[in-house]
């Protein structure tokens, strides 16, 4: 029986050891004084570069807010519509701020913040495509980035449906500009810069696939982190900074968002 009780007791510490031993990613950020944020560079106006080569958008204004917040130095990290849940996953990152949509299939994977942005995805294409709905997409073939909420969304509503799925967004839009694809999926926001681009190729909206606001992730148990983030998001958006980034790089005043 003695022996039993040791054993139960050891086993015990043991467990409240690795409890009080587990990393929490809040503490480590201002630990080492460093935040890694993953951001977008192919999804302006949220991510591009300039003509310096540096980079610019909402997203990378916002990870300069994070970390200007925390007080620690920002780390960015470039990432795709694909690999930015791998990113969190293998601890390559800390958070990812990169027009990030929620699905109840990635919160299996990663925690979300409440939404600071409002956006939507839709098909898009020239006025001869006679396309209204998912249902009619047909033998057209469609630019999607892989691993993006609307490539999954339109997998889901026209499983066969023709789709070219691309490393990332910026691909999927040049695929569509030179004539590679018939249409183009993505976020409504970034049209009307590649309007702006390619005043030649038309841009007609098809068909919305869904509302989809945008969301930072980080690892699945960062409580902490999360929390901090939602009231990072709160307190800016009260104070107006976040209804500025949206006039700023949106060229609109900031819808009201729900919370989680």
């Amino acid at each position: 029986m003695r022996r039993l009780i040791a054993g139960l007791a050891v086993l015990v510490l043991a467990a409240l050891s690795g409890t009080a031993a587990k990393a929490d990613a809040f503490e480590d950020i201002l630990k080492k004084g460093t935040v890694r944020i993953a951001t977008p560079l192919d999804v302006p106006p949220f991510g591009s570069q300039n003509e310096k080569r540096e980079p610019e958008g909402f997203d990378i204004e916002l990870a300069g807010m994070v970390a200007k917040a925390l007080g620690v130095k920002l780390e960015l990290q470039q990432v795709t519509g694909a690999n930015r849940i791998p990113f969190l996953i293998t601890n390559k990152v800390d958070v990812v701020i990169s027009v990030m949509g929620l699905t109840p299939e990635r919160a299996k994977q990663v925690m979300f913040t409440s939404p600071y942005a409002d956006t939507q995805l839709a098909v898009f294409g020239p006025k001869s495509a006679k396309v209204t709905s998912a249902a009619e997409i047909g033998s057209l073939k469609i630019a999607a980035a892989k691993g993006t909420t609307q490539e999954l969304a339109l997998s889901a509503m026209a499983p066969k449906a023709t789709i070219m799925r691309t490393e990332d967004d910026a691909t999927a839009a040049a695929a569509y500009v030179s004539g590679q694809a018939e249409l183009f999926a993505t976020n409504s926001l970034i049209i009307p810069d590649l309007q702006k681009r390619n005043p030649n190729k038309e841009f007609e909206l098809k068909f919305t696939i869904r509302r989809s606001p945008a969301h930072m992730g980080v690892r699945m148990g960062e409580h902490n982190l999360v929390r901090w983030l939602d009231s990072f998001i709160f307190f800016n958006m009260m104070n107006g900074e976040i209804d500025r980034l949206h006039q700023k790089y949106l060229g609109m005043k900031l819808a009201p968002l729900p919370s989680l």
